[in-house]
């Protein structure tokens, strides 16, 4: 703690459920493995039948898979075979024109002055393969076989250096050796980031060249069978590591932990602690980018197992300042430190935080809306007035059996005149109750009820929500209906005439 402190300043401190001490990976178990640590696959083909034949029409490609030692072998035997194939063909050149028989004959013109025996043909193949030319072996001109020998000994050496020189330097060029110089840590990590549950892992690159263009991606391997009762083996999903964001294009210039968000699209949404040390899975890692130095893609693999996830740990910080520059502290790149993590899924966290959250309120969008469902207490008992005189009217001429003309008409202006004042700042559903001709009292009030009815659940539902600027006239007490008669909360005038009737 100490030492970090120093580096890191005080105000570091490292978050621990224990003693402090660093934690210690417990003992694996061997399990096996569809991508080693190493990034090689473990995949083997079978029973091709038939489809061997093309692995041979794209013999460089197989010459260039092939390990070292099979390479090494090849190109040697090549060479060995095709240098005795054309010294032999030399030497049956010598022995058919019978310069074997004169080799110490200075009288004697040979094809190839100097060969007679198959040793000395070899060492002339070899010369003149090698372009050395030592000057004691020449074809002499009096061997037009030898010449077109020699022709096809050139055309078929040059095919062969293009052939093995060029498979050779393609396998020693080969970006793999450049993924030794990229890490990944030994385990991966699940706890909080910005408050949300992720799965993190680190990378880093031991080289000071970079990586140009680095990519990650994650895929998750784990089997699983189909709601139509499909068994999909080492079926592969895609884990986000920030392919919207842009968090997957890395500047691999220092170590760098990689996080994948748990949200209700991970496949470890439902994944918690002790679900954990029963699930089968595998994590593969790739990691790809152009080599700085050669131009070439490079592409470096790992995977995680579900024995190499740790539950409540973070990766200890590896970078330092010192005077003038930054220092990366290698020694501890795998290490981690246990910190306080809910030991449940996020899945059991949402369900949770759902089931103790109050009603949502609801809210008004604007003044528009506000001043459509809270209008005032007065006006509706305009409007219930009118309907109790009205009928009050008819029982009248209905005993009296006849009424003024003159009188009528002064009641009809005056009607008109009060509906027109009395029902401008109405909403649009009273004001067309009040503007029907011809309507009887009964559909009226039948109306004017359910509209009370509506009217008082919208003022309920709106009067915890008065705005500051909003005036307090427009926030009358609402009207309660239920539990008893209307007339019981009518205006006395209006009970008193409903009493008389």
């Amino acid at each position: 703690m100490s030492a970090l402190r120093r580096k890191f300043g005080e105000d570091y401190q490292v978050v621990n459920t224990n003693t402090g001490a660093m934690y210690s990976a417990p003992a694996k178990k061997k399990r096996q493995r569809f991508v080693e640590k190493n990034g090689r696959c473990n995949v083997q083909h079978g029973n091709l039948g038939g489809e061997t034949s093309r692995y041979i029409s794209d013999l460089f490609t197989t010459l260039v898979d092939l390990k070292w030692r099979w390479n090494l072998l090849i190109f040697i035997l090549t060479y060995t075979i095709a240098w005795l194939v054309m010294a032999s063909m030399w030497w049956v050149i010598a022995y058919i024109r019978g310069d074997l028989n004169h080799g110490h004959d200075q009288t004697y013109t040979p094809c190839v002055a100097n060969v007679y025996n198959f040793p000395s043909a070899f060492l002339f193949f070899i010369e003149t393969e090698a372009t050395i030319g030592y000057g004691s072996r020449y074809i002499t001109e009096k061997c037009p076989e030898g010449i077109i020998l020699f022709l096809f000994q050139s055309l078929l050496g040059s095919i062969v250096d293009a052939f093995l020189i060029g498979c050779m330097f393609i396998k020693m060029s080969q970006p793999k050796k450049r993924a030794e110089t990229l890490m990944f840590s030994q385990d991966a990590v699940i706890s909080q980031r910005d408050g949300k549950l992720c799965l993190m892992f680190r990378v880093g690159n031991l080289r000071n060249s970079h990586m140009v263009s680095a990519q990650i991606r994650c895929k998750l391997i784990k089997s699983r069978q189909t709601p139509e009762g499909e068994f999909l083996p080492l079926d592969q999903c895609e884990l986000d590591v920030g392919f919207g964001t842009g968090a997957d294009q890395l500047f691999l210039v220092s170590p760098l932990t990689i996080c994948h968000e748990i949200n209700p699209k991970s496949p470890f949404f439902d994944l918690s602690q002790r679900s954990l040390m029963s699930e089968q899975f595998e994590i593969v890692v790739i990691l790809e980018g152009i080599v700085e130095t050669t131009g070439m893609t490079c592409q470096a693999r790992t995977s995680y197992t579900e024995d190499e996830v740790l539950w409540g740990h973070r990766f200890l910080p590896v970078m330092s300042l010192e005077e003038g520059f930054f220092r990366v502290d290698y020694s501890q790149f795998h290490s981690t430190f246990e910190v306080p993590t809910p030991s449940y899924s996020v899945k059991e966290t949402e369900e949770k935080a759902s089931l103790h959250s109050p009603a949502p309120t609801p809210t008004l969008s604007d003044g528009r809306v506000q001043r459509e469902r809270v209008f005032s207490l007065d006006c509706i008992n305009t409007i219930e007035e009118r309907v109790r005189a009205g009928r009050s009217k008819k029982l009248h001429r209905l005993s009296s059996g006849k009424e003024d003309p003159q009188r009528q008409a002064h009641g009809t202006s005056s009607h008109q005149s009060e509906k027109a004042c009395s029902t401008g700042d109405l909403p649009l559903q009273l004001q067309r109750i009040c503007s029907v001709p011809g309507q009887g009292e009964a559909e009226q009030q039948q109306q004017l009820k359910a509209f009370s009815i509506h009217s008082r659940s919208t003022t309920q539902s709106t009067g915890d929500l008065q705005q500051p600027g909003l005036p307090a006239v427009l926030l009358p007490t609402p009207v309660t209906l239920a539990g008893g008669r209307t007339e019981d909360n009518l205006p006395a005038k209006l009970r008193k005439m409903n009493a008389d009737r």
